[in-house]
């Protein structure tokens, strides 16, 4: 089959087609698919790739994911099938040799606070598995480690000795609760025993119980010297010629070791007659502590066996917040770090610690941050000169049945990191099992790559390794997984609900290269997104390896190093919308060489291509715009930030880059954000950990963070509604002819208010069947046909459209349907497709727009509405190209470059080369992630980065800028 064949699918010859070879895709309609025919080769990597809207994931996951799904459907109960069997089909006239499907997608699916790196990635479980088998237990007070002894252990330390050595079995003497010595002895008797030792002489019990003066002299039992042995057994060693332990002897001695162990509650004594006395112990305990032995309970925070009493496995309890206490770690204590102690009253807990700090050598002058760890920690402690912030708050306690102090406490108050498990969510002594010096506690508290390094560099005995060999291979073997997808820097204690949609889809792709399955069908939605150019190269290693497995890897992608690495490439498109839906390319890299060196006039058609052979680009500024003034962060050092100080220009475009994990979410999201929204009275959380903010902070008027959380906290949000065009949509429709007629009011056309709505399906357009051991389904609602409004409402049409027919219409359309009778309207909508997005329908889903989708519909809201303070506004933007093809790019440069040239001020945390070399100015920072990061390494313009040696963002800006 030549190219022009797949080019043109009207003619595409699947008689001729194997489908153990190919997945073969016959007329898909599904969306705004063109009835299209699709040959895929099984077991290769393919890209899919073309515009925003194009029908990539149409094809992808709405057909190919659908009908894998549906499949395995067909293979469950009948009971289920009763429910699965009414999903729809996807629209397509045939698929052939389709394999089990995994879909691979963006969203984080699990916002269970219990969830986290470890658990998802199945790398705490191993952990478990492993610490339960190998774990050593040490003493905290000696450090010793802490072991039980087993009968064995007893009899082979007794085959040491030579033979016809004679030796005794004991075991103490305890006078059960209310008994005294005679009738123990008594008891000791009708059991069998014959014998006891007092003080290491031998007595019988018979003649003890017959002499009553006898009886009555005895000592008093000392449990701390076990003065009373009962005798369990005498025994003459013996071995075989071999010198290896007599059967005989050796079953007699197992016998009375176990004995021992039971009568003496643990305790077993073997005395080597002539010699010594050596004690064993069956219990797990040393230094006057019982332990507990390592379980998978005792190591698990989901269990509650295992989990810390005081926060309960969360990590994190409602308790005094430090960073509000002491908010600002710039300054010292003298001059009024400690927030409660500022006032004139509470300040009498601050002079004696002022008047007697020369006293204990502490630093009242020197900022807090700079403090050593010890003399943060005597503020709260307090000791003889001055009494500490633990029991100032102690007191408020003690004092909340008035007022004042309950709203001061309240005021110090918030989530913070459990004291007892310091945050590791496990019981303290689940951290004295140890392996090679450390445990899963400090474990799950290191980089992944840490982690990495010390499975490495593990050395075990022999013994401890051929029982966890099988173990350490999957263990090692996920983690370098997660290093390849560039997450080295994540944690496994890490929550799985703060991931962001690439970092979640990564961690399931290495999960899927953990679990090692053959003959599957993996779908993957951009696993690029959030990742720096110099890691792409080892996710495309990691999409090999998995194409390499036996599996067919088909990924939704825009990215061009994944295109490059790509088997084949399918191009969807050519634009977006109604306007897309056509296979416009298929075949490799060299082909598209291949098309370009022909010059081929039909390659115009694919604006993949054009971007892809040079003939379209995003063209580098012709000048960088100047600024006068900034805003300054001094002393940021939240994670791994390393106490940076970043001057942030006004009123130009910024970009903050970095590799993954360097720090930028950190300093824009967690310091810059909230420090300015609590400055400007918008925003109520705490910010990171800074030492201060300065500058022309008084030119700002809002900051804006224009972030890829969905668009609407439920289902019910949509474009249309969260750009205030909804509004007038249904006063349109309440002023038809028909709607007058009727009184229908506007409310009549919200699928969100009783009256036009249809009430089976609440104007969801879907009712959802809940599955007892599987996710719940959605169907579609049989009484509106998923319109979600009553019949009566879609009478009412508007040029021969009803609202139904209208919520479903792309951007594109309704802008070119309102444009000649409501041009009001259609400027409403106008900025949506500004940013990229006409093709998504105006009544679209939140649930079901991508991260990126849902960044751009709020840009739209912001260029479409009267900015009441447009040319003082910051906007900071989280990755916005995500999701976007080439051309899209531009089209988003062009809207973001609209707002700056109104005097706004734009930073965007970005890892796409061509939005960074389109900047103002560069803010780097790195040079590593994780702990190897958290440095400012460039400040200034693209022009002055790519000069710079050795730096990672700029070994990639200087090709853009060429």
């Amino acid at each position: 089959m030549n190219n022009t064949e797949i080019i043109d699918q009207n003619h595409i010859a699947f008689e001729d087609l194997d489908p153990k070879r190919n997945i073969i895709i016959k007329g898909a309609r599904v969306n705004n698919l063109k009835n299209i025919d699709v040959a895929i080769p099984r077991n290769k990597l393919v890209v899919i790739t073309g515009l925003s809207g194009s029908g990539k994931s149409s094809l992808a996951f709405d057909t190919l994911f659908a009908e894998g799904q549906r499949m395995y459907v067909e293979s469950l109960s009948a009971y289920t099938r009763q429910f699965l069997g009414r999903m729809e089909k996807p629209d397509v006239d045939y698929i052939k040799g389709i394999s089990p499907a995994i879909a691979i997608e963006q969203k984080v699916s699990s916002k269970n606070p219990r969830s986290t790196v470890g658990t998802t990635t199945e790398i705490y479980d191993y952990l478990k598995l492993l610490f339960a088998r190998i774990g050593i237990t040490y003493s905290p007070i000696s450090g010793n480690p802490v072991k039980k002894d087993t009968v064995t252990d007893v009899v082979n330390y007794l085959f040491t000795k030579e033979e016809g050595q004679r030796v005794m079995v004991l075991s103490p003497l305890y006078l059960k609760e209310g008994r005294k010595l005679a009738e123990e002895m008594k008891i000791l008797l009708q059991k069998g025993y014959t014998r006891i030792v007092i003080d290491g002489e031998t007595k019988f019990l018979e003649e003890l119980l017959e002499d009553k003066t006898a009886l009555k002299n005895l000592p008093a039992i000392d449990l701390f010297s076990n003065n009373y042995k009962i005798l369990i057994d005498r025994v003459v060693i013996k071995k075989e010629a071999d010198g290896q332990a007599d059967e005989e002897t050796q079953f007699r001695l197992s016998d009375s070791v176990q004995t021992a162990f039971f009568e003496g509650n643990g305790t077993c004594f073997v005395e080597i007659v002539g010699d010594e006395i050596k004690t064993f112990s069956d219990r797990f305990e040393a230094d006057g502590i019982v332990f507990e032995e390592p379980s998978l309970n005792l190591l698990s925070f989901n269990n509650p066996y295992g989990a810390c009493k005081r926060c309960e496995g969360f990590g994190r309890i409602l308790g005094l917040d430090p960073d509000l206490i002491i908010p600002d770690k710039g300054i010292s204590v003298y001059e009024g770090a400690i927030a409660p102690w500022r006032t004139e009253k509470m300040s009498e807990w601050l002079v004696p610690l002022l008047k007697n700090a020369t006293k204990f050598d502490f630093p009242i002058h020197r900022p807090y941050k700079d403090l050593t760890d010890e003399q943060k920690e005597v503020l709260w402690t307090g000791n003889e000169y001055f009494h500490g912030l633990n029991e100032f708050f102690a007191m408020l306690e003690k004092e909340t049945h008035k007022i004042q102090y309950r709203v001061m406490l309240s005021r110090y108050r918030g989530r913070t990191t459990c004291p007892d498990c310091k945050g590791s969510r496990l019981r303290k002594d689940a951290g004295y099992v140890k392996i090679s010096g450390k445990s899963i506690i400090d474990l799950v508290l290191m980089p992944l790559s840490d982690v990495s390094d010390f499975f490495k560099n593990l050395d075990l005995p022999d013994y401890q390794y051929g029982v966890s060999k099988r173990i350490l291979i999957e263990i090692e073997t996920r983690l370098e997984y997660m290093e390849k997808v560039g997450l080295g820097y994540l944690t496994l204690n890490r929550l799985s609900s703060t991931l962001s949609g690439g970092e979640f889809q990564r961690i399931k792709l290495a999960t899927s290269l953990g679990s090692a399955l053959v003959g599957s069908m993996y779908i993957l939605d951009e696993p690029s997104i959030g990742l720096h150019p110099r890691d792409t190269q080892r996710l495309v290693s990691v999409l090999e390896s998995l194409r390499d497995m036996g599996n067919t890897v088909i990924v939704v992608e825009h990215e061009e190093e994944v295109m490059r690495a790509a088997d084949q490439i399918i191009d969807i498109g050519p634009d977006a919308g109604s306007n897309g839906g056509k296979l416009v390319f298929q075949g490799n890299w060299e082909t598209i060489n291949d098309i370009d060196a022909k010059a081929n006039p039909d390659a115009g058609f694919s604006h993949t291509i054009n971007f892809l052979t040079g003939r379209d680009t995003i063209e580098v500024p012709k000048f960088r715009r100047k600024s006068t003034s900034f805003i300054e962060v001094k002393g940021a050092y939240e994670n791994n930030l390393k106490d940076v100080n970043v001057k942030f220009p006004l009123g130009i475009l910024i970009a903050v880059t970095g590799v993954s994990g360097s720090g930028k979410s950190t300093l824009i999201r967690k310091i810059l954000y909230p420090a300015l929204g609590r400055h400007l009275g918008t925003y109520t959380d705490e910010a990171g950990k800074y030492a201060e903010i300065s500058g022309s902070i008084g030119k700002i008027e809002a900051v804006e963070m224009v972030d890829q959380n969905p668009i609407g906290k439920s289902s019910r949000s949509n474009p249309v509604t969260y750009v205030k065009a909804y509004d007038q949509i249904r006063l349109l429709y309440s002023e038809q002819p028909i709607a007058k007629a009727r009184g229908y009011k506007p409310a009549h056309f919200s699928f969100n208010v009783e009256g036009g709505r249809c009430e089976t399906c609440q104007g969801e357009g879907f009712v959802t069947i809940e599955m007892q051991f599987m996710a719940d389904v959605k169907l579609k609602c049989e009484s509106c046909g998923g319109k979600r409004f009553k019949q009566e409402i879609l009478d009412v049409k508007f040029n021969d459209k009803d609202i139904a027919d209208l919520l479903d219409m792309p951007v594109d359309e309704a802008i070119e349907l309102f444009r000649k009778d409501q041009p009001k309207l259609a400027d409403k909508l106008l900025p949506l497709q500004e940013v990229g997005l006409g093709y998504v329908k105006l009544g679209q889903s939140s649930n079901s727009l991508s991260g990126g989708e849902a960044q751009r519909v709020k840009l739209a809201s912001f260029l479409g509405k009267g900015n009441p303070n447009k040319g003082k506004t910051l906007f900071i933007f989280d990755e916005p190209t995500t999701g976007l093809h080439f051309h899209d790019i531009k089209k988003l440069l062009k809207a973001i470059n609209a707002l700056v040239e109104q005097g706004d001020s734009v930073i965007i945390i970005e890892h796409n080369m061509e939005v960074i070399k389109s900047s103002d100015y560069i803010i780097d920072l790195g040079p590593e992630g994780g702990e190897k990061g958290g440095f400012v390494t460039f400040e200034g313009t693209p022009e002055l980065m790519a000069e710079l040696e050795g730096n990672y963002t700029a070994d990639f800006l200087k090709q853009k800028l060429l």
